[in-house]
């Protein structure tokens, strides 16, 4: 049974944390980084292909962290695959005890690495999320009878609670829930303001919240992701503490910290997520500096 499911039923403050394949075959940073969340997080997302960049494909590293004690939410999204891949990868998940699914469109292959690939989209987040509601009821979507017991999955999506205009967010989030979502992890929270907006209205719909937490690394990659990325909004006050800072890799832990434990202490979320990117080693420094 999922970890992360119990946790948000039993109204734990719920942790994850994301890990990125690498770009080559050897594991062993991720895997290390990973089992020192071992018992600290109740589930480690591994990314897929992000930002439309080859890397060593989710499954494979879902399954190694399975093996090593560590419960893995397997990303799916429907950029790179047909509908046959993504029911058999989905399958083979289940095969090997992976239950969590996080499930997302992808961006375009045009802002990858590898731009000559062709993308997919045969099925979009809630296709996916179709997909797995009718592979658990026995069958393929193409009405086919599944040999043996049917897979479990616990499901989940991605939010953006800084999205405008908000209804519209929140009419594709409903969707989402209907076709199976049980959770969603959002984009990166810098503001409890903006955030309890989001929640005010999102939360009525049932489903679970895992805030998003990016560590800031200097105070250019802020400015950059106020550019470049929808959905995240880096204040100015949080700028220039990251501009003064001597050394901004810690101040930016501090503050991923305080956003946690704002978020926790007033009880504004279900939990939280939080997305390294490329620096999974300082984790365990945002755990220890927000109390958990």
């Amino acid at each position: 049974m999922s970890k992360l499911k119990d946790a948000l039923e039993s109204k734990k403050f719920a942790v994850t944390a994301e890990v990125a394949p690498p770009k080559g075959i050897d594991f062993s940073h991720q895997l290390h980084c990973a089992e020192a969340l071992v018992g600290r997080v109740e589930a480690c997302n591994v990314t897929d292909f992000q930002s439309a960049s080859l890397k060593a494909a989710s499954l494979g590293m879902c399954i190694k962290l399975q093996q090593m004690g560590m419960e893995p939410v397997f990303q799916i999204t429907g950029r790179d695959r047909s509908r046959l891949a993504i029911q058999g990868d989905m399958l083979a998940a289940s095969a090997f005890g992976i239950e969590n699914i996080l499930t997302l469109t992808g961006d375009h292959t045009y802002v990858g690495d590898n731009r000559d690939s062709k993308p997919v989209f045969d099925l979009d987040s809630v296709g996916i999320l179709q997909a797995g509601e009718i592979l658990m009821g026995g069958n393929d979507m193409g009405g086919n009878a599944l040999s043996g017991d049917a897979p479990y999955y616990f499901m989940g999506s991605s939010a953006t609670p800084e999205y405008e205009p908000l209804d519209l967010h929140l009419m594709k989030m409903r969707k989402k829930i209907d076709a199976g979502a049980k959770f969603f992890q959002t984009q990166g929270v810098y503001s409890a303001e903006p955030f309890i907006r989001f929640m005010d209205q999102a939360e009525k719909y049932g489903a679970y919240i895992l805030a998003g937490i990016i560590p800031l690394k200097s105070a250019g990659a802020a400015r950059y992701m106020n550019k470049n990325v929808p959905g995240i909004n880096v204040p100015d006050d949080i700028i220039a503490r990251m501009k003064e800072a001597e050394n901004p890799v810690a101040e930016g832990i501090q503050i991923a910290a305080e956003m946690i434990r704002e978020l926790k202490d007033k009880q504004l979320c279900h939990g939280v997520h939080i997305m390294a990117i490329g620096a999974e080693e300082n984790v365990p420094l945002i755990l220890d500096a927000a109390g958990l």
